[in-house]
């Protein structure tokens, strides 16, 4: 069953995906909180890393997808996308990190904070997810049994929506993956030689998942197949390469020596 609210504090609806984003984001907090202990005195520029990272993720995951024809008069504008606009993940992602980089260069901060990020955003993002999962189109058709099959009433509250046919949980795929991603960004905390190699496998990794998985998103297909968050990983694919061949022959991703 789609749930659009939640729950009500009186006459106010609080809607579902927005509070499960909240608790997501609140996790993710907790998380680098957490992180933080025991590593001695706190740089306290990092918090205003932490701001940029908010503020940027929460602009570009609302306005990333404003572009969606090549005709600017054929998107909405931008007060009525703030608004009602649909929100991106990938966009978000892209507006957190450019948000913390402006946050460094504003505050001075030239130690790489990326990895501390990590396991705070694969948690964060697989709460945010059952958020996606009670309101949105589970994916495409599929003929297995742990298909996710939409009353009437269901299909009718999203695009595209198809009712009595199993459709894959394409959100509970997501939230599998964001899972194991935070463990074991957990146990590799601390074990890479150079900082930034954590959140830069997350990245990739995460990228490479989310290609995969829209096939059976269901998201609209905007050419030759594909799907729009398709085609923008496409278009990021070369700077992570380029991006990805740098950190490798600077033995970015070689295990740090055990302490003995």
């Amino acid at each position: 069953m789609l749930h659009p609210i939640l729950f009500r504090l009186g006459p106010i609806g609080v809607p579902t995906h927005d509070f499960f984003v909240g608790m997501g984001v609140t996790a993710a907090l907790g998380v680098f909180l957490w992180q933080l202990r025991g590593r001695g005195p706190v740089d306290e520029r990092v918090w205003g890393v932490v701001a940029g990272a908010l503020a940027g993720g929460a602009l570009l995951a609302r306005f990333g997808t404003w572009a969606q024809h090549l005709s600017p008069a054929a998107n909405a504008g931008l007060a009525q996308q703030w608004l009602y606009g649909s929100r991106s993940i990938l966009s978000g992602l892209v507006g957190a990190y450019v948000g913390a980089l402006i946050a460094k260069r504003v505050t001075g901060m030239k130690i790489s904070t990326g990895d501390l990020f990590a396991a705070p955003v694969a948690l964060g993002m697989a709460v945010g997810r059952i958020g996606c999962l009670l309101t949105e189109l589970p994916g495409t058709p599929t003929g297995g049994s742990w298909g996710v099959t939409l009353t009437p009433a269901d299909a009718a509250l999203v695009p595209h929506g198809v009712a009595g046919v199993p459709l894959h949980p394409s959100f509970v795929y997501e939230i599998v993956f964001q899972l194991a991603a935070f463990v074991v960004l957990l146990r590799l905390r601390d074990r890479f030689a150079q900082p930034g190699a954590l959140f830069a496998g997350y990245l990739m990794a995460y990228a490479v998942f989310r290609f995969l998985v829209e096939f059976v998103r269901g998201n609209e297909i905007a050419a030759w197949g594909l799907t729009r968050p398709q085609w923008f990983l496409l278009a990021c694919a070369p700077l992570a390469v380029w991006a990805a061949v740098r950190r490798v022959r600077r033995g970015g991703f070689a295990l740090a020596e055990a302490a003995a």
